[in-house]
Protein backbone atom coordinates (compact mmCIF):
# COMPACT_ATOMS: atom_id res chain seq x y z
CA UNK A 1 0.00 0.00 0.00
CA UNK A 2 1.80 3.40 -1.07
CA UNK A 3 1.62 6.47 1.54
CA UNK A 4 -1.27 8.37 0.11
CA UNK A 5 -3.81 4.56 0.92
CA UNK A 6 -2.38 4.03 3.69
CA UNK A 7 -3.54 7.34 5.12
CA UNK A 8 -6.69 7.29 3.51
CA UNK A 9 -7.20 3.48 5.07
CA UNK A 10 -7.41 5.72 8.47
CA UNK A 11 -10.59 7.56 7.89
CA UNK A 12 -14.08 5.87 7.40
CA UNK A 13 -14.86 4.21 4.30
CA UNK A 14 -18.43 5.66 4.29
CA UNK A 15 -19.82 9.38 5.65
CA UNK A 16 -23.64 10.24 5.13
CA UNK A 17 -23.38 14.05 4.16
CA UNK A 18 -25.28 16.95 4.33
CA UNK A 19 -27.83 16.96 2.06
CA UNK A 20 -31.20 14.79 2.13
CA UNK A 21 -33.80 14.71 -0.75
CA UNK A 22 -37.66 13.23 -1.09
CA UNK A 23 -37.34 10.22 -1.92
CA UNK A 24 -40.74 9.59 -3.26
CA UNK A 25 -39.98 12.47 -5.96
CA UNK A 26 -36.91 10.80 -6.51
CA UNK A 27 -38.50 7.03 -6.90
CA UNK A 28 -41.32 9.12 -9.45
CA UNK A 29 -38.59 10.90 -11.80
CA UNK A 30 -36.79 7.39 -12.06
CA UNK A 31 -40.38 5.18 -12.46
CA UNK A 32 -40.90 7.52 -15.23
CA UNK A 33 -37.99 6.98 -17.07
CA UNK A 34 -38.30 2.91 -17.29
CA UNK A 35 -39.26 3.66 -20.85
CA UNK A 36 -36.19 4.74 -21.71
CA UNK A 37 -33.34 1.82 -22.93
CA UNK A 38 -31.17 1.37 -19.77
CA UNK A 39 -27.93 -0.17 -21.34
CA UNK A 40 -25.26 -2.35 -19.65
CA UNK A 41 -22.30 -0.47 -17.55
CA UNK A 42 -19.26 -0.10 -19.56
CA UNK A 43 -15.99 0.92 -17.58
CA UNK A 44 -13.67 3.20 -19.46
CA UNK A 45 -10.07 3.89 -19.48
CA UNK A 46 -6.80 5.14 -21.44
CA UNK A 47 -7.39 2.01 -23.29
CA UNK A 48 -11.47 3.04 -24.40
CA UNK A 49 -13.94 2.06 -23.47
CA UNK A 50 -14.09 -2.21 -22.11
CA UNK A 51 -16.76 -4.35 -23.05
CA UNK A 52 -20.59 -4.21 -21.64
CA UNK A 53 -20.94 -6.42 -18.46
CA UNK A 54 -23.12 -9.50 -18.63
CA UNK A 55 -24.70 -9.12 -15.13
CA UNK A 56 -27.85 -7.31 -14.75
CA UNK A 57 -26.08 -4.04 -13.94
CA UNK A 58 -28.33 -1.29 -16.28
CA UNK A 59 -27.20 2.72 -16.65
CA UNK A 60 -29.41 5.66 -17.62
CA UNK A 61 -26.93 8.78 -18.21
CA UNK A 62 -27.77 12.17 -17.41
CA UNK A 63 -24.57 13.84 -17.55
CA UNK A 64 -22.10 11.83 -19.61
CA UNK A 65 -19.22 13.26 -22.75
CA UNK A 66 -21.14 15.38 -24.42
CA UNK A 67 -24.09 14.37 -23.65
CA UNK A 68 -23.97 11.31 -25.31
CA UNK A 69 -27.44 9.35 -23.77
CA UNK A 70 -25.59 5.91 -24.75
CA UNK A 71 -22.74 6.89 -22.57
CA UNK A 72 -22.58 4.19 -19.96
CA UNK A 73 -19.15 4.53 -18.63
CA UNK A 74 -17.77 7.69 -15.92
CA UNK A 75 -15.75 8.87 -18.99
CA UNK A 76 -11.98 10.20 -18.60
CA UNK A 77 -9.32 12.14 -20.61
CA UNK A 78 -9.86 12.94 -23.95
CA UNK A 79 -11.37 15.31 -26.22
CA UNK A 80 -14.93 15.53 -25.05
CA UNK A 81 -16.43 17.75 -22.53
CA UNK A 82 -19.66 16.61 -20.07
CA UNK A 83 -22.97 17.38 -20.66
CA UNK A 84 -26.21 16.76 -19.30
CA UNK A 85 -27.46 14.11 -21.63
CA UNK A 86 -31.42 14.97 -22.93
CA UNK A 87 -32.63 12.61 -20.23
CA UNK A 88 -32.01 15.31 -17.15
CA UNK A 89 -34.44 17.68 -18.95
CA UNK A 90 -37.17 15.00 -17.97
CA UNK A 91 -36.11 15.27 -14.55
CA UNK A 92 -36.58 18.59 -12.69
CA UNK A 93 -36.35 16.92 -9.47
CA UNK A 94 -33.54 15.20 -9.94
CA UNK A 95 -31.55 18.02 -11.65
CA UNK A 96 -32.33 20.05 -9.04
CA UNK A 97 -30.90 17.95 -6.84
CA UNK A 98 -27.68 18.00 -9.09
CA UNK A 99 -27.71 22.06 -8.64
CA UNK A 100 -27.30 21.70 -4.65
CA UNK A 101 -23.78 19.71 -5.16
CA UNK A 102 -21.03 22.50 -4.72
CA UNK A 103 -18.61 21.17 -7.20
CA UNK A 104 -17.98 20.79 -11.24
CA UNK A 105 -20.15 17.66 -12.16
CA UNK A 106 -18.58 15.09 -14.32
CA UNK A 107 -20.25 11.93 -15.00
CA UNK A 108 -24.17 11.61 -13.43
CA UNK A 109 -25.80 7.94 -13.96
CA UNK A 110 -28.93 6.95 -12.71
CA UNK A 111 -27.76 2.73 -12.14
CA UNK A 112 -29.48 0.11 -11.26
CA UNK A 113 -28.68 -3.44 -10.59
CA UNK A 114 -31.18 -6.27 -10.69
CA UNK A 115 -32.03 -9.00 -8.14
CA UNK A 116 -30.06 -11.76 -7.83
CA UNK A 117 -27.15 -9.64 -9.22
CA UNK A 118 -23.49 -9.09 -7.67
CA UNK A 119 -20.64 -7.29 -9.20
CA UNK A 120 -17.01 -8.68 -8.38
CA UNK A 121 -14.91 -7.39 -6.16
CA UNK A 122 -12.89 -4.33 -8.08
CA UNK A 123 -11.37 -0.91 -7.11
CA UNK A 124 -12.52 2.15 -8.79
CA UNK A 125 -8.99 3.00 -9.79
CA UNK A 126 -8.02 7.25 -8.98
CA UNK A 127 -11.52 7.97 -7.72
CA UNK A 128 -10.82 10.10 -4.04
CA UNK A 129 -9.56 13.58 -2.72
CA UNK A 130 -5.66 12.79 -3.46
CA UNK A 131 -6.69 12.73 -7.14
CA UNK A 132 -9.34 15.04 -7.18
CA UNK A 133 -12.45 13.44 -7.90
CA UNK A 134 -15.23 12.07 -5.56
CA UNK A 135 -18.25 9.52 -6.30
CA UNK A 136 -20.96 10.21 -4.55
CA UNK A 137 -24.36 8.18 -4.53
CA UNK A 138 -28.06 8.86 -3.44
CA UNK A 139 -30.04 5.71 -2.96
CA UNK A 140 -33.24 5.89 -4.77
CA UNK A 141 -35.00 2.61 -4.92
CA UNK A 142 -33.43 -0.20 -2.42
CA UNK A 143 -33.98 -2.67 -0.02
CA UNK A 144 -32.68 -4.62 2.75
CA UNK A 145 -31.18 -7.11 0.24
CA UNK A 146 -29.21 -4.36 -1.66
CA UNK A 147 -25.93 -3.99 -0.05
CA UNK A 148 -22.49 -2.20 -0.66
CA UNK A 149 -19.52 -3.78 0.85
CA UNK A 150 -16.30 -2.43 0.89
CA UNK A 151 -13.50 -4.18 2.39
CA UNK A 152 -15.74 -7.17 3.77
CA UNK A 153 -18.51 -4.88 5.46
CA UNK A 154 -21.47 -4.80 4.59
CA UNK A 155 -23.36 -1.16 4.36
CA UNK A 156 -27.37 -1.06 3.35
CA UNK A 157 -27.54 3.12 2.74
CA UNK A 158 -31.21 4.42 3.50
CA UNK A 159 -32.56 6.11 0.45
CA UNK A 160 -32.77 9.91 0.07
CA UNK A 161 -29.19 10.63 2.01
CA UNK A 162 -26.34 11.88 -0.36
CA UNK A 163 -23.25 9.16 0.44
CA UNK A 164 -19.73 9.29 -0.01
CA UNK A 165 -17.80 5.86 -0.31
CA UNK A 166 -14.18 5.33 -0.88
CA UNK A 167 -14.49 3.12 -3.53
CA UNK A 168 -10.67 3.29 -4.17
CA UNK A 169 -10.68 0.53 -1.87
CA UNK A 170 -11.60 -2.77 -2.62
CA UNK A 171 -15.49 -3.12 -2.90
CA UNK A 172 -18.83 -4.85 -4.21
CA UNK A 173 -22.27 -4.69 -4.51
CA UNK A 174 -24.60 -6.97 -4.22
CA UNK A 175 -28.46 -7.19 -4.48
CA UNK A 176 -30.17 -10.29 -3.11
CA UNK A 177 -33.94 -8.42 -3.03
CA UNK A 178 -36.87 -9.16 -5.21
CA UNK A 179 -36.65 -5.61 -6.84
CA UNK A 180 -33.95 -3.18 -8.76
CA UNK A 181 -31.39 -1.46 -6.82
CA UNK A 182 -31.35 1.97 -8.11
CA UNK A 183 -28.42 4.55 -6.69
CA UNK A 184 -28.36 8.12 -8.33
CA UNK A 185 -24.20 8.16 -8.67
CA UNK A 186 -22.39 11.32 -8.77
CA UNK A 187 -18.87 11.86 -9.65
CA UNK A 188 -17.51 15.48 -9.42
CA UNK A 189 -14.59 17.37 -8.48
CA UNK A 190 -13.06 18.24 -5.36
CA UNK A 191 -13.73 21.83 -4.19
CA UNK A 192 -13.68 23.20 0.07
CA UNK A 193 -17.78 23.88 -0.33
CA UNK A 194 -17.90 20.17 -1.54
CA UNK A 195 -15.98 18.83 1.50
CA UNK A 196 -17.73 21.01 3.86
CA UNK A 197 -20.37 19.00 3.09
CA UNK A 198 -18.44 16.51 5.04
CA UNK A 199 -19.37 15.99 9.14
CA UNK A 200 -16.39 17.95 11.46
CA UNK A 201 -14.99 14.81 12.36
CA UNK A 202 -13.93 13.50 9.75
CA UNK A 203 -12.46 16.74 8.33
CA UNK A 204 -10.44 16.79 11.24
CA UNK A 205 -8.99 14.03 10.42
CA UNK A 206 -8.38 14.22 6.44
CA UNK A 207 -4.53 15.22 5.48
CA UNK A 208 -5.50 17.92 4.12
CA UNK A 209 -1.96 17.95 1.98
CA UNK A 210 -2.89 15.21 0.26
CA UNK A 211 -6.70 16.96 -0.92
CA UNK A 212 -6.23 18.01 -4.54
CA UNK A 213 -8.93 20.96 -5.18
CA UNK A 214 -10.13 21.93 -8.58
CA UNK A 215 -9.16 25.20 -9.97
CA UNK A 216 -11.66 26.67 -11.93
CA UNK A 217 -11.18 27.10 -15.88
CA UNK A 218 -9.40 30.89 -17.02
CA UNK A 219 -10.13 32.13 -20.47
CA UNK A 220 -7.91 32.17 -23.11
CA UNK A 221 -7.57 35.36 -24.96
CA UNK A 222 -6.93 34.89 -29.01
CA UNK A 223 -3.36 35.97 -28.67
CA UNK A 224 -2.89 33.39 -25.66
CA UNK A 225 -3.94 30.83 -28.24
CA UNK A 226 -1.59 32.11 -30.70
CA UNK A 227 1.52 31.84 -28.65
CA UNK A 228 1.07 28.12 -27.88
CA UNK A 229 2.23 27.00 -30.93
CA UNK A 230 4.89 24.55 -30.35
CA UNK A 231 6.33 21.23 -30.58
CA UNK A 232 7.82 19.03 -27.91
CA UNK A 233 8.72 15.39 -27.12
CA UNK A 234 5.51 14.14 -24.03
CA UNK A 235 6.70 11.67 -21.90
CA UNK A 236 5.62 8.60 -22.55
CA UNK A 237 2.97 7.47 -19.48
CA UNK A 238 2.14 11.20 -18.94
CA UNK A 239 -0.80 10.02 -21.53
CA UNK A 240 -1.55 7.35 -19.17
CA UNK A 241 -3.95 8.52 -17.31
CA UNK A 242 -5.69 5.97 -16.24
CA UNK A 243 -2.53 3.72 -15.17
CA UNK A 244 -2.07 3.36 -11.32
CA UNK A 245 1.31 1.49 -11.64
CA UNK A 246 4.58 3.63 -10.76
CA UNK A 247 5.82 5.94 -13.56
CA UNK A 248 8.30 4.41 -15.84
CA UNK A 249 10.63 7.57 -17.00
CA UNK A 250 12.87 4.70 -19.15
CA UNK A 251 9.95 4.45 -21.50
CA UNK A 252 10.53 6.63 -24.77
CA UNK A 253 9.15 10.14 -25.42
CA UNK A 254 6.65 10.30 -28.10
CA UNK A 255 6.30 13.34 -30.37
CA UNK A 256 3.66 15.85 -29.15
CA UNK A 257 2.52 19.63 -30.45
CA UNK A 258 -0.47 21.70 -29.36
CA UNK A 259 -3.22 22.66 -32.17
CA UNK A 260 -6.51 24.52 -31.94
CA UNK A 261 -9.75 23.03 -32.92
CA UNK A 262 -13.08 25.51 -31.98
CA UNK A 263 -11.37 27.87 -30.29
CA UNK A 264 -9.61 25.07 -27.84
CA UNK A 265 -6.11 23.89 -27.30
CA UNK A 266 -5.52 20.33 -28.14
CA UNK A 267 -2.36 18.25 -27.53
CA UNK A 268 -1.50 16.33 -30.47
CA UNK A 269 0.41 13.08 -29.91
CA UNK A 270 2.16 11.07 -32.73
CA UNK A 271 -0.03 12.68 -35.01
CA UNK A 272 -3.30 12.45 -32.68
CA UNK A 273 -5.69 14.75 -31.65
CA UNK A 274 -5.47 12.91 -27.86
CA UNK A 275 -6.54 15.65 -25.03
CA UNK A 276 -8.43 19.20 -25.18
CA UNK A 277 -6.18 21.06 -23.12
CA UNK A 278 -8.35 23.43 -19.89
CA UNK A 279 -6.37 26.53 -19.26
CA UNK A 280 -6.78 26.69 -15.38
CA UNK A 281 -3.86 29.68 -15.31
CA UNK A 282 -0.32 30.69 -15.41
CA UNK A 283 -0.41 28.87 -19.16
CA UNK A 284 -1.14 25.37 -17.27
CA UNK A 285 -3.79 23.26 -18.48
CA UNK A 286 -5.39 20.21 -17.43
CA UNK A 287 -6.63 17.74 -19.64
CA UNK A 288 -10.49 17.67 -20.90
CA UNK A 289 -12.18 15.33 -18.92
CA UNK A 290 -9.93 14.83 -15.89
CA UNK A 291 -8.78 16.32 -13.04
CA UNK A 292 -5.57 18.27 -12.00
CA UNK A 293 -3.92 14.55 -10.97
CA UNK A 294 -2.07 15.49 -14.41
CA UNK A 295 -1.59 18.81 -16.18
CA UNK A 296 1.06 20.28 -18.35
CA UNK A 297 2.78 24.51 -18.07
CA UNK A 298 3.56 25.80 -21.38
CA UNK A 299 6.34 28.43 -21.83
CA UNK A 300 6.55 29.70 -24.99
CA UNK A 301 7.72 32.91 -23.69
CA UNK A 302 11.71 32.41 -22.21
CA UNK A 303 14.37 32.17 -24.42
CA UNK A 304 14.86 28.49 -23.15
CA UNK A 305 11.25 27.55 -24.54
CA UNK A 306 9.95 24.43 -22.68
CA UNK A 307 6.87 22.36 -21.43
CA UNK A 308 6.88 21.00 -17.76
CA UNK A 309 4.22 17.66 -17.40
CA UNK A 310 3.24 17.29 -13.77
CA UNK A 311 1.37 14.40 -12.56
CA UNK A 312 -0.29 14.34 -8.44
CA UNK A 313 -0.64 11.97 -6.02
CA UNK A 314 -1.55 13.29 -3.33
CA UNK A 315 0.30 15.87 -1.71
CA UNK A 316 3.18 14.12 -4.08
CA UNK A 317 4.24 15.57 -7.53
CA UNK A 318 6.55 14.19 -10.24
CA UNK A 319 7.48 17.09 -12.62
CA UNK A 320 9.43 16.08 -16.19
CA UNK A 321 10.71 19.43 -18.19
CA UNK A 322 11.10 18.82 -21.97
CA UNK A 323 12.31 21.41 -24.42
CA UNK A 324 9.75 22.89 -27.17
CA UNK A 325 10.17 24.39 -30.87
CA UNK A 326 8.39 27.19 -31.53
CA UNK A 327 5.78 26.70 -34.61
CA UNK A 328 3.99 29.48 -36.45
CA UNK A 329 1.02 31.55 -34.61
CA UNK A 330 -1.32 28.52 -34.04
CA UNK A 331 -4.48 28.93 -36.49
CA UNK A 332 -8.35 27.54 -36.69
CA UNK A 333 -8.68 24.51 -38.58
CA UNK A 334 -5.23 23.36 -37.97
CA UNK A 335 -6.14 19.46 -36.83
CA UNK A 336 -5.54 17.10 -39.50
Amino acid sequence: MNRVRAAKSALPAVVPLDRRYDPARLADEVHALRDHRWRAQRAYSQAGLAAPVEIDWRILPLRSPTGDPGRTDPGGAGLDPYRDTPLLARSPYLAELLSTIPAPLRAVRLMSLGPGAQVHEHRDGKCGYPWGVLRLHVPVITNPGAELVIESTPYHWDVGRLWFGDFDRPHYVRNTGPEPRVHLVIDCLVTRSLLDLFPEAYLDRLPWPDVLLATDPVPLRAADLAGLGCEFPVPADFSRWSEEDPLDEARPDVPGRIEVDQGRPVLVLAGDPTFALVHIGRSEFRLEGWTEERTLVVDTASPRPSVRFRVRDGRLLTEWVRPATIRHAVSEGALP
